[in-house]
């Protein structure tokens, strides 16, 4: 396994474009970034020591983020996002 980079964290960001001032919020968030980044890198690694394509394992990964679904969607609209407040 190579020596993994740490993603770039991003302000994170309301859905009006204020960001997101609670400590813990951004704690979680960007935990959850680091997460999924290893993950992926180890599914990355993974395919390519067995034999795949690397493109084609990007693509793979790329179409999986682009299928992730809003459960919260009708609620986000209606201004109730949950979480409590910051």
């Amino acid at each position: 396994m190579t020596a993994q980079r740490k993603p770039d964290l991003p302000t994170w960001r309301q859905p009006d474009g204020q960001p997101v001032s609670c400590r813990e919020k951004i704690q979680v968030l960007n935990e959850n970034l680091v997460e999924i980044q290893e993950m992926a890198q180890d599914a990355l690694e993974d395919a390519i020591l067995m034999g795949c394509d690397e493109a084609q394992v990007r693509h793979v990964l790329r179409d999986l983020i682009e299928s992730l679904e809003n459960p919260y969607k009708n609620r986000s609209e209606n201004g109730q996002t949950g979480g409590g407040g910051q």
